[in-house]
């Protein structure tokens, strides 16, 4: 008793997020102390929230002191279940309901363009992330977070998962490296993350120890949901062992991560990208051999757009499905730029009213003009006619007007 726990964080950067400092006592019943500039209209509201999440964790004496900035329920009864698991031994949760919207699942192949970078313990960023309209977001518990911080991170992400709209976005987090990542799949795992991001992967034993503690947590929460895993390559390691990585069970893309990789390597990272071609190279093939997605890193130069928009058609070029995105302005860009071209939709269109052809009057080879058509070109093709599909650029009954 006497010792104070601190969650969340304080000051004018700290938007949608409170501050609490929680003094368990052995006597005094719980004295609660709120600062807001919103305490004449939700204060009540507040200190009920703060003392259903103490009763539900049975303490009875106490001090504490909560400083609010606007945050919404599921940041402030993270922030106080954070501050008062520093002190007891408890692996009980105080979980808010679950929106219908975040249980859904996503497909292996569901268009990953883009997946926007969130710090996992900054919730002002990721209460409306969704509007942006990225392919993926991703709650980061790594790199964004500082060490002390990550236990609370973990507590907040998992009621992100439950409590924010992610509007359609495939919901991601990253955990951290080894034993602490296998730690943060018990946050995430039984509240319907979508995929799991795996840093500085370097063989597929790393895998096969979160796929055994995924199916371990879904099978005591009682929850079957599918979940992905996108292994990172950041090492030189990891790139030589990029086929491996890329074959693993649930493994539906393969990231690269350049300023690790780079600085593995002992190079700069620089704007010509001659450094990291044999590894993106790599990774493409890896990727297109195992049948998943290949991902590129993130650009960080938030202001040059038209650089971006180059960037992201070599990344196209190499085979590249997607990249990474630091800042929602970078979205629209990178969509643009990978979406396929009017030429490349044709060719698609031909080939695929070819297959369909072929398969309507039971031929056993497609073929278009003199050529032959093997099937991962029809399937390079659909993909395709997919994304034009999705992203607007082609009706899903053109073949009905469709002549060859």
């Amino acid at each position: 008793m006497g010792d104070k726990t601190t969650a969340g964080n304080r000051g004018k950067s700290a938007g949608s997020d409170c501050y609490v400092e929680l003094e368990l006592t052995s006597a005094g019943g719980i004295q609660f102390e709120l600062k807001s500039k919103v305490k004449a209209l939700f204060g009540a509201k507040i200190e009920s929230l703060c003392l259903a999440v103490l009763r539900h964790f049975e303490v009875e004496n106490c001090n504490i002191l909560v400083e609010d900035n606007g945050a919404l329920d599921h940041v402030i009864g993270a922030r106080v279940e954070a501050a008062i698991r520093k002190q007891l031994d408890t692996n009980k949760e105080f979980l808010p309901e679950i929106l219908p919207q975040n249980r859904n699942k996503t497909a292996t192949d569901k268009n990953r363009r883009s997946r926007l970078y969130l710090p996992g313990n900054t919730p002002k960023l990721s209460l409306n992330a969704g509007v942006y309209g990225a392919d993926g977001i991703i709650l980061d518990l790594e790199d964004s977070v500082a060490a002390d911080k990550k236990f609370e991170a973990a507590i907040l992400v998992r009621n992100t998962l439950r409590a924010t709209d992610f509007y359609g976005a495939e919901r991601m987090v990253r955990i951290n490296q080894g034993e602490k990542g296998l730690a943060d799949l018990e946050f995430v795992v039984p509240h319907f993350v979508n995929l799991i991001l795996v840093p500085k992967c370097e063989g597929a034993e790393q895998l096969q120890a979160i796929n055994t503690r995924i199916e371990e947590l879904q099978q005591s929460a009682g929850v079957t949901h599918p979940i992905h895993l996108m292994p990172i390559l950041e090492s030189a390691k990891g790139v030589l062992n990029a086929y491996e990585i890329a074959a693993a069970d649930n493994v539906v893309a393969l990231a690269i991560g350049l300023e690790d990789y780079t600085a593995d390597l002992g190079v700069q990272r620089t704007e010509a990208g001659t450094e990291s071609f044999f590894a993106r190279c790599q990774l493409v093939n890896a990727a297109t051999a195992a049948g998943i997605q290949a991902i590129d890193s993130v650009f960080s130069d938030v202001s040059n757009m038209e650089l971006l928009a180059e960037v992201v058609a070599k990344s196209k070029a190499l085979g590249f499905n997607g990249m990474g995105c630091i800042h929602p302005r970078q979205i629209k860009v990178v969509h643009e730029n990978y979406a396929p071209g009017g030429a490349e939709i044709e060719s698609a269109k031909k080939i695929v009213n070819a297959f369909h052809i072929a398969t309507e009057k039971g031929f056993g080879v497609v073929s278009l003009g003199s050529k032959m058509i093997d099937p991962p070109v029809v399937k390079r093709a659909q993909t395709t006619i997919d994304m034009a599909i999705d992203i607007g650029l082609l009706d899903k009954d053109w073949r009905d007007d469709y002549v060859s």
